[in-house]
């Protein structure tokens, strides 16, 4: 259930642009993720500072992309979060000396910490990459390509990169013996 929440405005986003168009399916993200917000608010209690610093980008952007009739402005969105993302994953290790991955996972996994310090490098390249490759395709191909890209591509790479990431995880994690019964 917390899958479908989390992308419910891209999906929205992705089906209204197919029938519609790039403004309209960006006035639906941009209340398909106020919406989100208020449901997470209100059912589960809590809202991640990332979903809030998402909403204000789709907003921002989005509401810039709807008052300019500017299509660009919605491209750089992905940019901005994933670089936002990154540069808060390397501020947190460089000037606050904490690894904000082990801080997510570290109940759930154990490991060295320069394994930790290795992931953490590993997803703020990830994320500067990303962005890079979002305003690669935004400005290189056609906005029904970017489309694609945003809903596929882009879930496609994040997807490989948990699983590359998890591999790598799985080098220092022990086989928990089972107890005789």
């Amino acid at each position: 259930m917390k899958l479908l929440i989390d992308f419910f405005p891209i999906i929205l986003f992705f089906a209204v642009f197919k029938i519609w168009g790039i403004y309209p399916a960006t006035a639906v993200a941009i209340a398909a993720t106020i919406v989100q917000i208020a449901y997470l608010r209100l059912k589960v209690g809590k809202v991640e500072p990332m979903q809030w610093v998402s909403l204000g980008v789709i907003v921002l952007f989005g509401g810039a992309t709807l008052l300019a009739q500017d299509e660009n402005f919605i491209k750089w969105k992905p940019t901005v979060l994933y670089w936002l993302m990154g540069a808060a994953l390397l501020f947190g290790q460089l000037l606050l000396r904490k690894n904000f991955i082990k801080s997510l996972m570290g109940t759930q996994v154990q490991l060295p910490d320069h394994a930790w310090r290795t992931l953490n490098w590993g997803w703020c390249a990830f994320f500067t990459v990303m962005g890079c490759l979002n305003l690669w395709i935004a400005y290189r191909f056609d906005t029904n390509t970017w489309v694609n890209f945003k809903m596929f591509g882009g879930l496609g790479l994040m997807l490989l990169f948990i699983l590359g990431q998890a591999l790598y995880m799985s080098r220092f994690m022990q086989d928990k013996q089972q107890e005789p019964q």
